[in-house]
């Protein structure tokens, strides 16, 4: 229900169904063995969000399963085996396509394929993401220990003053973990970076924070690369129709 309008969103099924319902999810995610294990995963995520047996926390529950479903088939770092990050900057799609595969209430003849492609989707776009952080991140570290070493900065600031490019905000004692250096040593370095004009402080004694000065600001920009613009399944789908298209008959005068 939506608790703003009052307005019913989703009817789930028969309270007396429940628990057979989640039995056989149960069966099936312990005996399937055919499914590859991202099309398993995204049909208990799925069905556990539609069967809807919690009175709160099925949305959770149901992308945690998700998730625990790819990592029992080896997928186990949550960066890959999870589209938690991908779903939290695509909420409404999100919403918008279990709104459409289940028509708003318990709907298990529905067509799933809708929502199927939708979590190949994410999971696609979800490690193009960490593939290109990755590179960015790689990109301007590599800027930044140019930087440090032309100005003749201790090579252990490279870390903290990538986090501070990062938006990162730093502190002492933060540093000091970071750069496994001593109180004294770490507060020599960020003055050393702050008169570089690499860092720029804020605040009085144990309450200092530094944060990113413009020169880190725009390494960052140039250290960007384009994000993937393409859903691969909607191109797969195009190439597809073309196909058809060229091969079925046509009738005459068509």
């Amino acid at each position: 229900m939506n608790q703003q309008t009052g307005e019913t969103v989703y009817e789930g099924p028969d309270p007396d169904l429940i628990n057979e319902l989640i039995e056989e999810l149960v069966l099936f995610l312990k005996n399937s063995k055919s499914e590859p294990a991202m099309v398993k995963a995204a049909m208990a995520h799925l069905n556990l969000a539609m069967i809807h047996p919690f009175r709160d926390g099925n949305g959770r529950m149901a992308r945690a399963l998700q998730t625990l479903v790819i990592a029992l088939d080896g997928m186990l770092h949550p960066v890959f085996s999870s589209i938690e990050e991908w779903l939290g900057h695509n909420t409404q799609e999100y919403y918008a396509i279990l709104a459409f595969t289940g028509q708003g209430k318990w709907n298990p003849e529905r067509s799933s394929q809708a929502w199927v492609r939708f979590c190949l989707k994410a999971h696609y776009h979800q490690a193009a993401t960490l593939i290109r952080r990755n590179e960015e991140y790689s990109k301007l570290y590599e800027k930044l220990s140019a930087l440090l070493e032309q100005l003749g900065l201790p090579e252990r600031a490279g870390v903290p003053v990538l986090d501070a490019a990062l938006g990162l905000r730093i502190t002492n004692a933060r540093y000091r973990a970071d750069a496994e250096v001593t109180e004294l040593a770490s507060t020599r370095d960020l003055k050393r970076l702050c008169d570089a004009g690499l860092l720029i402080p804020s605040g009085e004694k144990r309450g200092r924070i530094y944060r990113a000065s413009e020169i880190l600001t725009k390494l960052r920009q140039e250290a960007r690369l384009p994000r993937p613009s393409e859903n691969p399944y909607d191109l797969v789908e195009r190439r597809l129709r073309r196909e058809r298209a060229q091969t079925e008959p046509r009738l005459p005068g068509l």
